[in-house]
């Protein structure tokens, strides 16, 4: 049976029924894929990894898939027929009522991709699949920093930077799955170019890991600072706290300034009480407090909160399984006699 794709609706703790059901939760990158096991209350029983850098072929990366699910199954001493369902996250836009991946990043390349199709005949199971950044708001909400939040945005901030947005306790995809795009967001220290295809847009390419990087590249100087000039953005504002860098401080500033805009901005429209910061970048204590110290400079009637990410690296993941939860608890009540 072909399920229809859940709508990711944010119901708190749903079940498999049968409590012999595991599901699979898959977390898809530019250079790596996760997946992980889980059993009908959503903890991991497994893990495992595997390199997607290079590989643009999404048949390849399903296949990658199937090695990382009969790892796990074997490790668990478990039969594919335990299995109920399963979720994948792909860093892109999503058709969620489709199963198609429309565009992901330059890393991946993948344009109009029947991902859940592939998934379901290759897996013989139910499929669901949403943007990778929807389902670590979708884990935040139900096992992280967002627990019993009706409104509130996940921010992810690593090579480039994209949102999770949730209203009314439901994920916001919009009319045309771009809900969140917001790497594409015009503030103030941004370019006001057009982004090109597969490009950064302005935001990402002043807050983003790899927007940092090449703002430091582009400032750097034997007279500003002492640090090399090959950095990642974490190791910018590792030396920024730690060595009291001047130019590391500069860009930490600039960083957090820019994303506070942002953030600000977006309250103002949403209204929502809460942003999570997420991914490699996000989650340094450094950027998060200098942001939630400028955005304290601002005046409105109500600041939003902004506070971590509980899940870490795990929040795409957690939201994973958890869609694939509901795709497993959906199954199972159609199944239910009449």
């Amino acid at each position: 049976m072909v399920l229809q794709p859940h709508p990711a609706a944010i119901a708190q703790e749903p079940l498999i029924e049968s409590g012999d059901g595991h599901v699979i939760g898959i977390d898809i990158g530019g250079t790596s894929l996760r997946l992980a096991l889980a059993d009908s209350s959503g903890s991991i029983v497994a893990k495992w990894s595997g390199s997607t850098a290079g590989t643009c072929d999404a048949r390849a990366v399903v296949e990658l898939i199937l090695r990382g699910v009969d790892q796990v199954l074997r490790e668990s001493c478990l039969p594919h027929s335990a299995l109920r369902a399963v979720a994948a996250g792909a860093p892109g836009i999503t058709d969620v009522d489709a199963g198609v991946v429309i565009a992901t990043s330059y890393l991946m390349g993948w344009r109009n991709v029947p991902l859940r199709s592939l998934l379901e005949s290759a897996l013989g199971i139910p499929a669901a699949i949403d943007n990778d950044v929807n389902l670590a708001a979708l884990g935040e909400s139900r096992a992280g920093a967002a627990i019993g939040i009706r409104d509130f945005v996940f921010l992810a901030v690593g090579t480039g930077i994209g949102a999770g947005i949730v209203l009314n306790s439901a994920l916001f995809h919009g009319t045309k799955w771009t809900a969140g795009e917001i790497g594409y967001m015009v503030v103030p220290g941004a370019t006001e170019e057009p982004a090109e295809r597969d490009q950064p847009g302005a935001l990402e390419s002043v807050a983003g890991g790899e927007g940092i990087k090449n703002e430091w590249r582009r400032m750097w100087s034997k007279d500003k600072t002492a640090l090399p000039r090959d950095l990642s953005a974490t190791e910018i504002f590792d030396s920024a706290v730690n060595d009291g860098d001047p130019l590391a401080q500069i860009i930490l500033q600039q960083s957090a300034r820019t994303l506070a805009y942002a953030i600000y901005n977006m309250s103002l429209i949403l209204s929502c009480p809460l942003f999570v910061l997420g991914g490699s970048v996000g989650l340094h204590p450094a950027l998060c407090s200098a942001t939630h110290t400028i955005l304290q400079q601002r005046s409105a009637r109500s600041l939003p909160q902004v506070k971590p990410s509980a899940l870490g690296i795990d929040a795409q993941i957690t939201g994973a399984i958890r869609l694939a939860l509901d795709v497993a608890l959906a199954r199972s009540e159609r199944n239910l006699p009449k």
